[in-house]
């Protein structure tokens, strides 16, 4: 089979949405603390709605500021290098701040909470994700989304499903858990049709790799390990949605505010999203093996492998 032309496997219509139905992903939860107590019904409930590409709305779970925090909604404290503040699972200081020592110091400590906070939720929410889940990057984003100068591909203005250049995950899911830390303004998204249908929509543009490319690429270090094809077809697919205006006016979706002091948690890489407008945001991504999916049926990777007829992923 030619790597240009990938060889498509019909697909059902199963999840598609109807034309002219109105998109609906968002799955309002009424949970105020970050360790609930959730029925073992409720928590499978909650779980496929998730793995089918549902967003899980908490509007009341707040996540609380401690003496003198609030200072650090101002953009000042970036420094100008990133678009937000970060930090790394096992690092002991934050990356891209500035301030004192004392300020940085408190920064980690913030981030850390939350952190800490946003593991302690999937822990209640998902028990059966526990052993397969390793906690990634928490940040906090400080700046304005709309109006900000960049380029097409960074432009998250634009319906996309998350995918890394230079680190691919080889399967490993983006499970991320989201809080408007803004006190004043909604944070404002729009989301997108169903990834099976914005795949049916794609994967025909994309394209395989080149005998030899994925290790020449690990070689000159443009990314951190080996590519698999199922990185360089989702890297495709998140850059053509985002070059494509048409696509962006006219697919499905539906936009929402998630007001001050709201959470929400999604699958990044499974949800086409967008973030339009807000202000300050706090986020974790977990990195989630695939085995810890109960229902293969929706994932990115089960869904390329169904179209293109072979395994996305090395056995």
């Amino acid at each position: 089979m030619s790597i240009d032309t990938p060889t498509l496997v019909p697909q059902s219509a199963a999840g598609a949405v109807p034309a002219g139905a109105a998109l609906d992903l968002i799955r309002t939860q009424p949970y105020t603390d970050w360790a609930p107590a959730v029925a073992a019904e409720t928590r499978a409930t909650l779980r496929r709605e998730l793995e089918q590409g549902a967003v899980l709305y908490f509007p009341n779970l707040h996540f609380p500021f401690q003496s003198g925090e609030e200072r650090f909604l101002d953009s000042r404290w970036s420094d100008g290098k990133s678009k937000n503040i970060n930090l790394r699972a096992d690092d002991r200081a934050v990356r891209g701040a500035t301030g004192s020592e004392k300020d940085l110091a408190d920064l980690y400590a913030l981030i850390r909470r939350y952190a800490e906070s946003s593991e302690s939720l999937i822990h209640a929410l998902f028990p059966e994700y526990i052993p397969h889940m390793t906690r990634a990057g928490t940040s906090l984003r400080p700046s304005q989304i709309a109006g900000r100068p960049v380029s097409w591909r960074k432009d998250d203005t634009r319906l996309h499903v998350d995918s890394f250049p230079s680190n691919p995950m080889l399967g490993k899911r983006l499970l991320r858990v989201f809080h408007n830390i803004d006190p004043a303004e909604p944070r404002v998204w729009r989301v997108g049709e169903p990834f099976g249908d914005f795949a049916k929509h794609f994967v025909p543009k994309t394209h395989g790799m080149w005998p030899g490319q994925a290790w020449l690429m690990k070689q000159l270090h443009i990314t951190k390990r080996t590519r698999s094809e199922y990185d360089h077809r989702m890297l495709q697919l998140h850059d053509l949605a985002k070059a494509d205006l048409d696509y962006q006016k006219t697919v499905p979706q539906q936009e929402f505010r998630f007001p001050p002091g709201s959470t929400w948690i999604v699958f990044s890489d499974q949800l086409l999203h967008a973030a339009m407008r807000g202000r300050a945001m706090m986020e974790q991504t977990i990195y989630l093996d695939p085995q810890a999916i109960s229902d293969h049926t929706h994932s990115p990777e089960a869904v390329l492998t169904r179209m293109l007829g072979r395994p996305m992923l090395a056995a």
